[in-house]
């Protein structure tokens, strides 16, 4: 998928006023996620995302990576966009079943590995969810 389809399929998804705006709202939650995951795991799942998309997945490889659930992948995403919890909510989803799309199922499934069962419904696959 390419950089601008995947901005439009996030603004479309989280109805966003303009292309700014989602790209805004995917790095932030781009970010947040590299937090998330180990940095090699980040790094596989940059490298099938165009360029603009991987700095914020590949900026820090040496830290390792945080245990936290949901709610707080929520908190951390909504003081970077400087929205409430729900909103964050709407926003993660917007470019986390993006992401889902943009990537190979094999792919997903290693990222979804590393995380808990209630991330799953973020990414479009609920049914994953407990």
């Amino acid at each position: 998928m390419r950089h601008d389809e995947f901005l439009a399929q996030v603004r479309e998804r989280g109805e966003y006023n303009n292309q700014e705006e989602a790209e805004r709202i995917t790095t932030a939650v781009l970010d947040v996620l590299s937090q998330r995951i180990t940095p090699g795991e980040a790094a596989d799942l940059a490298s099938q995302l165009p360029e603009p998309l991987r700095g914020p997945l590949t900026g820090d490889r040496d830290r390792p990576s945080e245990s936290y659930g949901v709610e707080e992948f929520l908190r951390r995403v909504a003081e970077r966009v400087g929205a409430r919890p729900r909103t964050a909510e709407w926003d993660a989803s917007a470019v986390l079943s993006t992401l889902a799309d943009a990537v190979s199922g094999g792919e997903l499934n290693q990222i979804l590995s590393q995380l808990p069962s209630g991330y799953a419904a973020m990414f479009g696959r609920a049914d994953l969810s407990d």
